[in-house]
């Protein structure tokens, strides 16, 4: 089955410094892929190159079989690739519904009588909201005032129904508790079960095991591994997320030394 979007031995330099090297992966229609790392792994420089903000210097990106370089992120959106980052571009005042539509209102009439179609996006963001099992009280309410759960939700909602057939997601569950993060990772669920190819970048390999098909590793640029659900086992995941060997050696470092004995008084010569 052809790839939705498929990274082969991509890599992307800043003058001297290696962002990325050597990173291949493939995101498949109803299926997540995880990619995992630290802070300075080079998962934001992934999410660059696939949300057209950045061309990749070497390797192939193709999406759907074809090879690409994406040049900017309209072309990526136009391309059915929809980013949602970890910092929302969302306005806390206005209200859902603009939110959800935000740059691409329908309107109605013509000429000087062109006006917003409120209704129909008011009706569209509640319907679309429930479709993906969302079921907020009032779209009319200032996005502002939702969890940051919540509004994660109405942002992945936003590009299923925008046509998205890839969608990346920074860090969703960073900043939020676990009640929240389970809410979140729902969602993330549901779009796979509506066929779109997910890509979750996280730092967290519990919430990757409990909704990702394969796992990809990034550690300082590199790929750290690459691994099926099947393959690997969330103990062994979280061992190389965690550094694995360098983990040991540090738990070595840290380990007590044995205390010294308490001289005896006949020690002492009294």
């Amino acid at each position: 089955m052809t790839a939705l979007v498929e990274l082969d031995d991509v890599s992307k330099y800043y003058g001297n410094v290696r962002a990325l090297e050597g990173v291949s992966l493939e995101v498949h229609a109803g299926r997540i892929t995880c990619v995992l790392g630290d802070n300075g792994a080079g998962k934001s420089t992934l999410i660059k190159i696939i949300a057209g903000l950045h061309r990749h210097d070497s390797g192939t990106f193709s999406i759907e079989g074809e090879e690409t370089s994406l040049g900017s992120p309209r072309e990526a959106l136009d391309r059915g690739i929809a980013t949602v980052y970890q910092d929302l571009a969302v306005v806390p005042l206005m209200p859902v519904w603009r939110n959800f539509f935000l740059g691409s209102e329908p309107t109605r009439g013509r000429g000087p009588f062109r006006r917003l179609d409120v209704r129909a996006m008011r009706e569209t963001t509640r319907a679309e909201l429930l479709r993906m099992g969302i079921d907020l009280r009032d779209v009319d309410q200032p996005i502002g005032t939702l969890s940051g759960g919540e509004r994660q939700c109405v942002a992945i909602a936003r590009a299923v129904y925008f046509g998205a057939r890839v969608l990346v997601l920074d860090e969703p569950t960073a900043a939020l508790g676990v009640k929240q993060s389970g809410v979140v990772l729902k969602y993330v669920a549901a779009a796979r079960d509506a066929g779109l190819g997910v890509v979750l970048i996280t730092h967290n390999p519990h919430h990757a095991y409990l909704v990702g098909d394969r796992f990809v590793l990034l550690k300082r640029g590199v790929m750290a591994g690459s691994h099926r659900k099947q393959e690997i086992t969330l103990d062994e995941l979280t061992r190389q997320m965690a550094g694995g060997s360098e983990l040991d050696d540090l738990r070595h470092e840290l380990e007590r030394a044995p205390a010294p004995r308490h001289l005896g008084g006949h020690d002492l010569g009294h």
